[in-house]
């Protein structure tokens, strides 16, 4: 039995979900076109919900549209990773401070979890698999502000970052856990406030500083 096709709204927002996580975890590319036949293909839908999520996409910054209509990911310059490292350092050292209040140990427990399975994800050299994880650490702490509107907004920049981070993670070759993440768990234990905004505006700016560098 054949089965029926998704209703348009949500066919779209099946597309759109499943691009947009691909994008943020770093699973395309910088530069890499899109059609719209193959995102049909690929999510087995009809043309109209495929080019409903690629116009919501490039509304995020996630996706670029030219005059010809070539939809592609971004390739971003130095000054616009430096533009959105200072976004992440502003909204996430924020989210963080309102977390801590509410840093119980059982969040800790999970942070810990999570960092050592990003140190198998490092040993692997598998870069998606980091990205996915490392974003998922710091999700998981500010879930715990309780800012969905901040919370949207950070996730925004992580979307436009995800392939740039991919291409730059991949030339880094990084072998150790994150460092401020420990730093990061330890001021979460002891409520350490000053030091928590320390570690998180130290992770997300000085890590994309020095993938700039490598």
């Amino acid at each position: 039995m054949t089965p029926r096709p998704d209703p348009l709204p949500m066919a779209h927002d099946r597309v759109y979900r499943g691009l947009r996580a691909r994008i943020m975890h770093g699973e395309i590319a910088p530069g890499q076109a899109l059609t719209l036949r193959g995102i049909a293909c690929e999510y087995e839908v009809s043309m109209t919900p495929a080019r409903e999520a690629l116009r919501r996409l490039s509304a995020e910054g996630a996706l670029t549209l030219s005059s010809s209509g070539r939809v592609a990911t971004p390739e971003l310059s130095n000054e616009r990773i430096e533009e959105l490292a200072s976004l992440r350092s502003l909204l996430e050292v924020e989210l963080a401070s309102r977390a801590l209040p509410r840093a119980h140990l059982a969040l800790i427990d999970r942070l810990q979890s999570i960092n050592a399975r990003i140190a198998e994800d490092i040993a692997r050299q598998d870069a998606v698999a980091y990205i996915r994880r490392n974003l998922e650490f710091h999700r998981t702490l500010y879930l715990r502000a309780q800012a969905p509107a901040m919370l949207a907004m950070v996730e925004t920049v992580w979307l436009q970052l995800g392939p740039t981070m991919r291409a730059l993670y991949g030339r880094l070759r990084k072998r150790d856990a994150p460092h401020f993440h420990r730093l990061m768990i330890a001021a979460l234990k002891a409520g350490d406030e000053p030091g928590l905004r320390l570690a998180v505006r130290s992770d997300v700016t000085q890590g994309l500083r020095m993938l700039l560098g490598a």
